[in-house]
């Protein structure tokens, strides 16, 4: 999964997750991509600067011109010489990922194949949903070419 900074042409700026750089495109290609304050589906890839861990904790922050790299310049992957993220790091990346999306989206529970169906074929307003589907479900939604993500599901919090 890959978080974009997003702007619409009202000058709205907010964040969507996606599968992958082809992911977006696809849904932004489709209209399927809309600010959530002004719903203008004129929305573009906002400038970011990467977050990727460094080796050296020791290292400089780069310089504020070098964070200014436009989203096709930006990596993606850390570099090869980075240790991989333990997996408490890891776990608490999709407690942060499980936050923004109890936030940002609606639970539709065992309903989620159905409305995201429904969504799909315009017959629902497009909102974010999240919810539970079988592995046949799920397949069956790809193939209709209903874009789905699985992401594991870790308790909110550690406690």
């Amino acid at each position: 999964m890959i978080l974009f900074t997003l702007k619409c042409d009202a000058d709205h700026e907010f964040e969507g997750w996606f599968r992958d750089n082809a992911a977006y495109d696809r849904q932004q290609r489709r209209g399927l991509i809309a600010c959530p304050e002004c719903g203008s589906k004129k929305v573009e890839k906002a400038l970011m600067a990467p977050r990727l861990g460094r080796s050296d904790k020791s290292a400089p922050e780069p310089a504020a011109e070098a964070r200014s790299e436009s989203p096709a310049q930006t990596p993606t992957a850390p570099a090869t010489d980075e240790a991989p993220p333990t997996p408490a790091q890891v776990r608490r990346a999709l407690q942060i990922l499980r936050r923004h999306i109890e936030l940002h989206c609606d639970d539709v529970g065992k309903e989620f194949a159905a409305e995201a169906r429904r969504i799909h074929k315009g017959e629902a307003k497009t909102r974010g949903i999240y919810g539970e589907a079988t592995q046949a479900e799920s397949k069956a939604l790809l193939e209709e070419g209903i874009e789905i993500a699985s992401i594991p599901w870790v308790p909110s919090s550690d406690a």
